[in-house]
């Protein structure tokens, strides 16, 4: 009778698992197709040069794009030129769309940035292809120079996944490279999040180009403006190897 019992409780223990299967295979799915670039939307914090050309190349690749600006009207002609999967929207508009957000904003719009949307920034992946210069953002260069500009852009947007993308290069280079054949350009990146990492590579990826994990946010400084590895237009072997990366 007891072994009758026990044999029952294994078989509804059994019958129960084989039931939640196909919903934690379905989880961990939908994790890692995350991790591996699928189309998921993308938000645009500022609609200039470097945010229209990313922008823009991730709209070829199918993800849907929502360029934001305080004044959205200013878009209309950017988002018309690009097709469907184009929107505009508000800064409040695009980061409640995006699962991923890009930040190509003058470095100068930082601190405020962080004070006002800091809270739906917060576990948001946030590429950032920021750069100071002194002329236009005094005191923030001379603090990014300073302290890296990973551990500024992190100071002034907390709670952030960021990863540092986007930021080595003339948006010029990223139009002209894009999908180009041989190798591809590469695009240095770097974080302290290994999951953020991996959707921005990702990102990477379907914007054309090569991903090189250069290291954590403080390596960003070995490509940041200024550096001996900003506006390199080099292929991934060749980054890797300049970067020291053996991965």
């Amino acid at each position: 009778m007891a072994c009758d019992r026990r044999t029952l409780l294994r078989a509804g223990a059994f019958a129960l698992a084989l039931a939640a299967a196909p919903a934690v295979a379905q989880d961990a799915k939908m994790q890692g197709t995350k991790a591996e670039g699928a189309k998921i939307p993308i938000a645009v914090i500022g609609g200039g040069n470097i945010g229209g050309t990313i922008g823009g190349l991730w709209i070829k690749s199918g993800h849907p794009v929502m360029f934001a600006s305080r004044h959205p009207d200013d878009l209309k002609p950017l988002v018309e030129t690009l097709g469907p999967l184009a929107k505009a929207g508000t800064v409040e508009q695009a980061l409640a769309f995006g699962d991923a957000v890009l930040i190509a904003v003058p470095y100068k719009a930082y601190p405020e940035l962080g004070r006002t949307y800091g809270g739906l920034l917060k576990g948001k992946v946030v590429l950032d292809a920021g750069n100071a210069t002194k002329a236009r953002d005094g005191d923030l260069a001379a603090e990014a120079e300073s302290a890296g500009i990973g551990a500024t852009s992190a100071k002034y947007l907390p709670g952030a996944r960021l990863v540092r993308a986007f930021n080595a290069a003339n948006y010029r280079l990223f139009a002209q490279n894009a999908h180009r054949s041989g190798l591809a350009m590469a695009v240095p990146i770097a974080g302290d999040d290994k999951q953020a990492l991996g959707v921005a590579a990702a990102l990477v990826r379907d914007a054309g180009f090569d991903p090189v994990v250069v290291g954590g946010l403080d390596a960003a400084r070995q490509f940041q403006m200024g550096s001996p590895g900003f506006q390199r237009d080099a292929t991934g072997p060749e980054a890797r190897k300049a970067f020291g990366v053996t991965e």
